[in-house]
């Protein structure tokens, strides 16, 4: 009898696209010890509804990012200490792969042989890795109706016709030479068509649906003669269930279905499930054919059935149910997407940003040599400083390879030996002058801060262009402040977001704020790094620590030790929720500007409140104005709600401020004395 298998830690590639999603809400809700991790790039075909079910549970994790990413392939194992890898991440439309099929090989070939060599360092740490194909790798069937004419795993030649599942082959191919050569624990499925609810509407079944919707004519390939088989989803989910626990490592196993069906039986059905008083060919439309549409895949499920999996849902049943769920949820379950360029006969190939459209055959050079990738080292400038110490304790928990800086920022040639000698990939610059002790400081000193804050961090930035190496700076949001234009004053949701995305400062605004010296600088900087491809600029507002009570950098800790404050909503930065998200957005090598700080925009007096409800039920404060508080600083302050909308979209569990502040600030710190008064109300 064979062992089952139990992972701890689950990695799902793909898992905001239909496919994978399902299978890891299956595992999720049946195995709820079992931690489910989904990397996803988000792609036109992936949308974060697709786990709306298990998003902010403490066993559940989604990070966006590149599966072509080493680096964060790296990071995102050893972080959530992955025991599994289900690869589902692919291009699939075939449609597409016959006009830009240079991006399915990039994606599907590249993009698992980079997971193949992760693994292969990660090999005493992952267990088990599944590898999911296609039916098409064998081509189509020798006969049209012939039922013991199957595809058998182990005997069928692969025999791919379209570029789509060539990629496929080619890629399993792969994944089947790092088993024998480097022992990796794989299994491979090979699978049938599936449909079900939220599969997006390029694939055959959603796509007729949502046209029949618009009232449109259905369009279907050639003669329509084409046989397949669907699967639908929840059985699938239930394959991936057994082979991940039963399957035996090194085997690869047919996902699919007896059951057959034409393209133009499969339309039809639609057009009477939702249409029943319209005659079908009214509502069809014969189109030109792919330049090759294979004309049947059969598969032997024998294989898949000894392991205990079997059918459930019958096609009748399933596409009535996909019908109903598409025709009442689908325009709103894919509103962000132009369904007017997919609800076509011949959708227009998705050109990659990096794939040229023309190449000069006669001007094209050899490609430079290949060079090893090195692997990920982190060099911190900042060392002295408060959230320099964060990082370099942060990279440390994490076990990457770093060192901090000792060079000044502005002494170019000690920065770029530094750089050089240390081998570094990447650098997190946290170093610069605020202050001391606080911003009023810079007024009196401006050409120290002017050396340390503009030359400083431009001369970083240019050495690290020269170099290759990826910058991350810290930079400050205080470079804007509230105006007629982004008002204090406006409508906010019950987590302090403005409603009005407008409202509030993007990424795109240029600072508007020039009240003191160092706001001065940061913002002059801000505009000058705009100009280098390589730097990812982190705006920092107001930041906070888990240290409260003794850390006097932290400004919750400096407004509790204040007589009176102002009293206006600003956005602010946790630093233990998001310091972990600057490493991931690191290693993800993203760049431009962020507004670094938790959604929403939370006022001094909602913050010393929840600092009395959860430190110490009798403190007591006082406000006074801006105008008051200007009779006592050198220097005016920045007053400004940042649009957390970019940041939110990299990292859809971040929690909104008031939530993140309870969660890793006052939670953790919470006296017994605030405990004994919560109890007694």
């Amino acid at each position: 009898m064979t062992a089952v298998y139990e992972p701890k830690n689950i990695l799902i590639t793909g898992g905001a696209g239909f496919i994978a999603s399902h299978v890891a809400e299956h595992l999720f809700f049946k195995y709820p010890k079992y931690k489910i991790v989904i990397l996803d790039r988000l792609d036109y075909c992936a949308n974060t509804k697709n786990f709306d079910s298990m998003a902010g549970k403490p066993n559940f994790k989604f990070v966006k990012g590149d599966i072509k990413s080493p680096d964060l392939l790296h990071y995102v194992i050893k972080q959530e200490e992955i025991d599994t890898v289900m690869h589902f991440a692919a291009q699939t439309h075939v449609d597409l792969s016959f006009g830009n099929s240079v991006t399915f090989t990039d994606d599907n070939v590249l993009g698992t042989h980079r997971i193949l060599e992760v693994l292969k360092e990660n090999k005493g740490q992952v267990l088990r890795y599944i590898h999911v194909s296609t039916d098409e790798v064998y081509g189509e069937n020798a006969s049209y109706s012939d039922e013991n004419d199957m595809k058998v795993e182990a005997t069928s030649p692969l025999d791919p016709t379209n570029p789509y599942a060539a990629s496929k082959a080619a890629a399993e191919m792969m994944v089947k030479s790092y088993h024998r050569s480097y022992g990796l624990p794989v299994l491979v499925t090979r699978g049938n068509n599936v449909y079900g609810p939220r599969q997006y509407p390029e694939k055959l079944i959603p796509k007729m649906i949502m046209m029949l919707k618009r009232n449109k004519k259905l369009t279907v390939h050639g003669d329509g003669a084409s046989k397949r088989s669907y699967l639908h989803v929840k059985d699938v989910a239930a394959a991936f269930d057994i082979v991940l626990h039963k399957g035996v490592t090194g085997s690869t196993y047919n996902i699919g279905t007896a059951e057959e069906h034409s393209v133009i039986e499969i339309v039809k059905n639609i057009i009477k499930l939702m249409k029943p008083d319209v005659e079908p060919d009214k509502m069809i439309e014969y189109v030109r054919n792919r330049p090759f549409n294979d004309m049947r895949y059969f598969l032997d499920l024998r294989q898949l059935e000894t392991l205990g999996w079997k059918e459930t849902i019958k096609f009748d049943e399933g596409l009535k149910q996909t019908v109903d769920w598409f025709s009442v949820h689908g325009a709103a379950f894919w509103d962000t997407c132009d369904l007017d360029t997919v609800l076509v006969a011949h959708p227009v190939p998705i050109m990659m940003p990096d794939t040229p459209m023309h190449v000069d055959s006669q001007a094209a050079l050899p490609p430079p040599p290949a060079k090893k990738a090195k692997k990920v080292k982190f060099l911190v400038f900042g060392k002295t400083g408060w959230i320099g110490g964060m990082i370099g304790n942060l990279l440390t928990q994490k076990g990457f390879s770093w060192e901090w800086a000792n060079s000044r920022l502005q002494d170019r040639e000690s920065v770029e030996r530094e750089l050089l000698h240390s081998g570094c990939t990447h650098v997190m610059n946290a170093a610069g002058l605020t202050g001391r002790p606080n911003v009023d400081w810079c007024e009196t000193h401006r050409q120290e801060t002017i050396r340390v804050n503009v030359i400083g961090t431009l001369t970083l930035a240019d050495l690290c262009a020269t170099h290759g190496i990826h910058m991350t700076n810290f930079a400050t949001g205080c470079i804007f402040h509230y105006d007629k234009n982004k008002p204090e004053k406006v409508e906010r949701d019950p987590n302090l977001v403005a409603k009005e995305a407008g409202k509030t400062f993007s990424e795109e605004d240029r600072p508007n704020f020039t009240g003191s010296f160092y706001s001065e600088t940061k913002g002059y900087v801000e505009n000058m790094l705009r100009e280098f491809d390589h730097v990812l600029t982190l705006r920092v507002r107001m930041p906070i620590d888990g240290d409260v009570l003794c850390n006097k950098r932290n400004f919750i800790y400096k407004i509790a030790h204040y007589n009176k404050v102002v009293n206006i909503p600003n956005s602010m930065t946790v630093l233990p929720e998001l310091l972990p998200y600057a490493v991931e957005m690191a290693l993800r090598r993203l760049t431009g500007i962020y507004n670094f700080c938790n959604p929403g925009a939370i006022s001094h007096n909602q913050v010393l409140e929840l600092y009395r409800d959860y430190i110490d039920p009798d403190f007591k404060w006082g406000n006074f104005t801006i105008e008051e508080q200007a009779k006592v600083i050198t220097a005016a302050r920045s007053n400004n709600e940042l649009s957390p909308h970019k940041m939110w979209k990299e990292f859809p569990n971040m929690l909104p401020i008031r939530n993140s502040l309870i969660e890793y600030v006052f939670k953790p710190l919470q006296t017994e004395k605030s405990k004994a008064a919560m109890a007694k109300k």
